[in-house]
């Protein structure tokens, strides 16, 4: 996943690089929506302020920006540009002796794909999410629903959406073609994947770039199929649409992953880096996070909204493989990036 926008638009606001004027000694590199509050609680009653946040659109802008030597402390980052800023050298290992929460932390977030990348911590997870099926229950049969190969069904021809990012369209497509971990990918699997995609483009309305892009589509009745995130289940209830979120298809569905590096070459304080991340990681932050359709790292403190709560935004328990968004070789990901344009364009 490259972009996870809370507030879908927000991002055209504000020129990437530009800060909030706030704590000056800590500046947080992020996604526009982000700087909510209400997310770092911890971080405020602590220092009677938030940090200073300076935005991106996506990971690749942040990772050209902060290599051609823009400075900032910590900046949020998705599972799957993981092992490429790593390798950079842009980043530097967390000291989980200080991250308050690390033991209550989910530890499907944070196996060794994720933290053990090298024998160090660069990434703590904070937030995730599920990718499945979103449907309109009024227009797609049940039966339907048992496989991912209903992106490939003519009786939805041109009224199918897949997002418009690699790393969610891959996960779909490794899952369809029986693979369940695409850190292991070999040629045969990645070649797989492209072909599933490739069948699957004639059948599209289109590729969705937004959440916001998405309700609208399905509002509106042009595409009563898609892959989405499952923050778009509850704001399709919320708005009285008849919308099914289908995680338990028999290939499975994706979960997908984000949380913070430490950036090597920041000026601030190191220690309200880690005020920072020890608020994001905070059990006051949990519910904040679930409102706006993320759930959240700390498995302790999710445990306490029962499973209802999380099976209302789409991140209940499921009886189905799941594949897990982690950190790939760098080499795979650019050779499927590269792919997945040529697919786009109808090649």
């Amino acid at each position: 996943m490259t972009a996870r926008l809370i507030l879908a638009g927000t991002t055209a606001l504000f020129a990437a690089g530009a800060a909030f004027a706030a704590d000056d000694e800590l500046l947080v590199f992020d996604y526009s929506g982000f700087e909510d509050p209400a997310f770092h609680s911890k971080y405020i009653e602590q220092h009677g302020q938030s940090p200073a946040f300076a935005f991106f659109g996506d990971e690749e802008e942040a990772f050209q920006k902060l290599r051609s030597g823009f400075r900032a402390d910590v900046s949020h980052v998705c599972a799957g540009s993981v092992t490429k800023w790593i390798e950079s050298g842009i980043v530097e290992p967390w000291d989980t002796s200080k991250i308050s929460a690390w033991g209550d932390l989910n530890a499907d977030l944070t196996g060794t794909d994720v933290t053990d990348v090298s024998a160090e911590v660069y990434f703590v997870p904070t937030d995730f999410g599920s990718t499945a099926i979103a449907y309109n229950t009024e227009e797609v049969d049940d039966a339907d629903l048992a496989t991912l190969d209903i992106f490939l069904n003519p009786n939805y021809a041109g009224r199918v959406t897949l997002p418009d990012n690699v790393d969610d369209a891959y996960a779909l497509a490794y899952l369809a073609t029986g693979t369940q971990n695409w850190a292991t990918a070999t040629d045969q699997q990645f070649a797989a994947a492209s072909d599933w995609l490739r069948a699957v483009h004639p059948n599209l309305r289109t590729y969705w770039v937004d959440p916001a892009e998405l309700a609208q589509l399905l509002a509106s009745g042009e595409v009563v199929v898609s892959w989405a995130w499952n923050e778009t289940l509850p704001t399709m209830v919320d708005a009285g649409f008849p919308i099914g979120f289908q995680r338990e298809p028999v290939q499975g569905s994706s979960l997908w992953l984000c949380g913070y590096v430490n950036l090597a070459d920041g000026e601030g304080s190191e220690e309200k880096a880690y005020d920072f991340l020890n608020a994001m990681l905070d059990p006051s932050s949990t519910e904040p996070l679930l409102e706006a359709g993320y759930g959240h790292a700390n498995a302790k403190a999710m445990a306490a909204y029962g499973e209802e709560a999380l099976t209302e935004v789409g991140l209940g328990p499921i009886d189905a493989p799941v594949l897990a968004q982690l950190p790939m070789p760098n080499e795979l990901r650019e050779r499927q990036s590269a792919e997945f344009e040529k697919i786009k364009a109808g090649f």
